[in-house]
């Protein structure tokens, strides 16, 4: 019977592991909580008790005073008879004096306050309670405080399950608080005074510093690079350098464990974003193979999160221009700091666009991209760029372009022209016209085995069989997303630029993006949808004649027309000769000094405009553009020079009858009217081009080939034919490749050699032969002595 009531009174191991978690939580928390009570009634009364210790102690004894200050003469009476009884201290025994200096020196009803109105014995109650209380607390609690059990995973043995504990002793505050003073006390009284170093000792002294800490970072980034799965744990440690708080090295070793970190994540991201894991996931069992690759990608996620929240706290303090507490780092050197920070941001933007937190950094660099900072403004415009032209799919490149659209509109654009730049770089061009979801990446078939049986022999089945398993490698190794989705993408970032172009068209027409807005238009327009194509063309009109467009802008209004009007545009009948007009009367405006970059943009308006048109342009109007690009070649830059001559040359190529301007004759009625702004009725067929001829005689001999080829009538074969190297190439190729902004002469000037002479003239060689034999005659007379007589030459002079 004892036996089972012991085995009713202890649980086994089964029903404990049967019991939920709730209530085993709730026993634990009633037992933390009842220890933590003791605990703390046990402080308490040891804090009573030191009181009660320092108030008996420090208790000095009081005067005797009366407490009503009446009757004077009788306390005076009554003191004179104290002192007629009280025996002189010479008379009394050292025994006794003694005796009556310590009860002079305790606290008794002699030294009270008889002012008090309370009882003689209170104070001294009340101390003994406190005592008396103390001493019926249970003595164990002073020696051996309770111990808190750990519950282990448990063992399991032959005889069955054996459940692990471990005891945590509970640390006692108090005491630690005691031995913190200790310490504290120790150092104040260890600690000397710090002799002062001077500069030069101070130099070394950081440097070695210094050495130190680039070997640290150095060691733990091999480390890490080494063996990324067992070392993950070390990006922690190297994080935790960030914070620096030596002021002598704290700027350069934060610099240089960002830029560690940075290269760090690059190097050991893998290829594909990390997801977290779901509930199921995370209870199916595993291998240790997989679960080590589990803990490496989630403690490398971890890392990287809190590594780019340490960015953005940087850049965030120096916008701000806040200092942290401790003040180790200057506002001055946080500037420094920040643009590392930035220059690691836009890094990342760049090398990591598949993997975790990418929309994350995209939202910290759009702004900067608008920074009062040059130098960080440009960083990241150009990381946005070299975004934009490496990013195939465009999913990385929708997401940027999606926060600048938001940035520009929150802004009331008002934002650098530098930002709707970047939309230049866009690789949309590729996507041109929609096709049929049929024709788009259509699988290759494979023959069947009953196909292969009939028409192919048995060695021809093999290798057939191993010709489509290297086919299926290949196509798996590419791993090229499908078209459909590419065209998906392109044409939601398409819609969101041409929102933002149009809103500032319609809303900021007078804004420093305009420029930006219409180089995006000129380069986008065959890509608009023809709905908007005639209201599109009434805008840019009207930006035209308002005349607050600079040069440049305005032929940015004209390419964008015409290439609305070569693409799609051919179905609508517009008539665009106002743009004609325009750009004929814009050419004489050109910038002829350094900054000749209006002559690029009108050699790619020219070539959509005449040579892709060619059949809605007429003879005259042809003639015309010739003559007057003639007329600005003698005004410009020799690169601006070659690509106005090489647009000539087609010209006259796709216009045969333009010939007729080499000849001196007029034909037709009228004469050339240089000064008129109308290229249809300046009577251009009644001049000549004799501008080539001045052109031929230019310092550039690639004008002159160019110049005397146009002569001879642009002939494609013979002697005055242009070399492949010039004819092949387009005008805007050879504006740029003659360009002198590197100050450089292309081609290069020829050093003039100088001619060695064999023989050295010496002596009287240089001398006339007649001269020679009559310094000879003079040299051989003798010398005869005359005397030197000055006179007679001053009296001639004198007459």
């Amino acid at each position: 019977m004892k036996a089972r009531r012991n085995k009713k009174q202890v649980p086994s191991f089964r029903k404990l592991l049967k019991t939920s978690k709730i209530k085993l939580e709730n026993k634990l928390k009633n037992k933390q909580f009842k220890q933590q009570s003791t605990l703390k009634k046990y402080r308490k009364e040891q804090r009573k008790l030191r009181q009660a210790v320092k108030d008996a102690v420090s208790k000095k004894p009081i005067p005797l005073e009366d407490p009503k200050k009446k009757r004077p003469d009788k306390r005076i009476e009554r003191e004179e008879e104290e002192e007629e009884e009280a025996l002189p201290l010479d008379m009394m025994d050292e025994d006794d004096l003694q005796l009556m200096k310590d009860l002079g020196q305790r606290a008794s009803f002699l030294t009270r306050d008889l002012s008090s109105s309370e009882p003689i014995h209170a104070k001294k109650r009340k101390h003994e309670h406190v005592i008396d209380k103390y001493e019926k607390i249970p003595r164990t609690l002073q020696t051996v405080p309770e111990k808190e059990l750990i519950h282990l995973l448990p063992i399991k043995d032959k005889s069955g399950i054996i459940p692990q504990t471990r005891e945590k002793p509970v640390v006692d505050s108090n005491q630690d608080e005691e031995d913190q003073e200790a310490t504290e006390l120790e150092e104040e009284i260890i600690e000397e005074p710090i002799r002062e170093l001077t500069i030069e000792e101070h130099l070394i002294e950081r440097k070695k510093k210094l050495q130190e800490k680039k070997m640290h970072i150095a060691a733990l980034a091999s480390a890490i690079l080494s063996d990324p799965e067992s070392n993950v744990k070390k990006l922690k440690e190297l994080r935790s350098m960030l914070m620096e708080q030596d002021p002598d090295v704290a700027v350069t070793v934060r610099k240089l464990v960002i830029i560690s970190l940075m290269e760090l994540f690059k190097d050991i991201t893998p290829s594909y974003k990390i997801r977290p894991l779901t509930e199921a996931e995370k209870s199916t069992k595993i291998r240790k193979e997989t679960q080590k690759l589990r803990e490496f990608e989630e403690g490398l996620v971890s890392q990287y999160k809190f590594y780019l929240e340490n960015l953005e706290q940087i850049v965030k303090d120096w916008k701000q221009r806040k200092l942290k507490k401790s003040n180790v780092v200057s506002l001055k050197a946080y500037k420094g700091l920040a643009e590392v920070a930035v220059k690691s941001l836009c890094e990342l933007l760049v090398a990591l666009p598949h993997f975790n937190f990418h929309n994350n950094i995209i939202v910290l660099i759009v702004p900067l991209m608008n920074d009062v900072s040059k130098s960080i403004s440009e960083m990241c415009c150009e990381a946005v760029k070299k975004l934009f032209k490496q990013d195939k799919l465009g999913q990385a490149s929708l997401g940027v372009i999606k926060v600048i659209s938001g940035f520009v509109k929150g802004r009331n654009y008002d934002v650098r022209p530098e930002m709707l730049k970047t939309f230049l770089c866009l690789r949309i061009k590729e996507v041109e016209v929609k096709k049929d979801t049929e024709d788009i990446n259509k699988p290759k078939k494979f023959m069947t085995f009953k196909e292969k049986r009939k028409s192919l022999s048995r060695m021809q089945r093999k290798w057939k069989k191993a010709e489509e398993k290297l086919e299926r490698e290949l196509r798996e190794a590419e791993a090229s997303e499908s078209t459909e989705k590419k065209l998906k993408l392109h044409t939601e970032t398409l819609n969101i630029v041409f929102v933002t172009y149009f809103r500032i068209l319609k809303k900021a027409q007078r804004s420093p993006l305009l420029p930006a807005v219409l180089e995006g238009l000129a380069k986008f327009a065959h890509l608009i949808n023809v709905e908007f194509f005639d209201d599109l063309l009434v805008v840019l009109h009207s930006l035209i004649e308002s005349g607050n467009l600079s040069y440049q802008e305005s032929l940015h209004c004209v390419q964008t027309a015409f290439h609305i009007l070569s693409g799609q545009g051919d179905v609508l009948n517009i008539d665009p000769m106002k743009f004609y007009t325009h750009l004929y009367k814009t050419l004489f405006k050109l910038h002829a000094g350094a900054t000749n970059d209006g002559v690029e943009v009108v050699l790619r308006c020219l070539d959509v405009m005449l040579t892709k048109r060619r059949k809605q342009v007429s003879q005259q109007r042809a003639l015309a553009f010739i003559k007057r690009l003639c007329t600005l070649a003698l005004h410009v830059l020799p690169n601006s020079s070659i690509g106005i001559l090489a647009t000539n040359r087609i010209l006259m190529h796709t216009f045969p009858k333009t010939d007729l301007l080499l000849d001196n004759e007029s034909q037709g009625s009228g004469v050339f009217l240089p000064e008129l702004d109308e290229p249809e009725y300046c009577n251009a067929q009644n001049t000549a081009l004799w501008e080539l001829h001045a052109l031929r005689r230019h310092f550039h001999p690639i004008v002159q080939r160019f110049a005397a080829h146009l002569i001879a009538g642009a002939p494609l074969e013979g002697s005055e034919a242009l070399k492949p190297e010039l004819s092949r190439r387009s005008a805007t190729e050879l504006f740029e490749a003659y360009s002198m902004a590197a100050m450089t002469f292309n081609p290069p000037v020829e050093t003039s050699s100088s001619k060695k002479k064999d023989k050295v003239l010496q002596g009287d060689s240089f001398l006339n032969e007649d001269l020679n034999q009559l310094i000879k005659r003079y040299c051989n007379e003798v010398a005869t002595q005359l005397p030197l007589d000055f006179t007679k030459c001053l009296k001639t002079s004198l007459r």
